[in-house]
C-alpha cells in the first residue's frame, strides 16, 4: 500500500497526510468496532479474507463513504475448503441493486 501511495503522490504530500492521519493504513483487524463516515476505505488482498472478516469490513461503511475492495480470486491463500470472503461478497453483491462489483483484469504484475 505504501508503494502505491508513493507511486501516485509526491512523497511530501504522503508523509504529511500520514502524520495528520488524513491517510491511515491499518490491518483489517483494526476495523473491528470502527465506523467509516465520510471516508474512502480500501481493502487490499481481500481474496484472503474469511466470510466473517469480509462481513465485518463491509458493515463498517458509514454515511458519505466509499469502499474499494481488491483481490485476485486465483490467489487465495486460505486453508483448503474455506471460502474466500471476497468470492462470497462478490456473489452476494451482484444480486443487490446499487452495488457494482467489477471484474478487472490486469495484464501482468506491477514492476518492482
Amino acid at each position: 500500500m505504501y508503494d502505491a501511495l508513493f507511486d501516485l503522490m509526491d512523497s511530501r504530500v504522503v508523509e504529511r497526510a500520514l502524520q495528520t492521519n488524513e491517510i491511515e493504513i491499518a490491518p483489517l483487524a483494526f476495523m473491528r468496532g470502527r465506523h467509516a463516515v465520510e471516508r474512502v476505505v480500501i481493502l487490499d488482498e481481500a481474496q484472503n479474507t474469511t466470510a466473517m472478516q469480509m462481513k465485518m469490513f463491509l458493515t463498517r461503511l458509514g454515511e458519505n463513504s466509499r469502499m474499494i475492495v481488491t483481490g485476485d480470486p486465483s490467489q487465495v491463500d486460505l486453508p483448503p475448503g474455506q471460502v474466500s470472503g471476497l468470492a462470497e461478497a462478490t456473489q452476494l453483491l451482484k444480486e443487490r441493486r446499487g452495488h457494482r462489483p467489477r471484474d478487472v483484469q490486469r495484464r501482468g504484475r506491477h514492476p518492482p
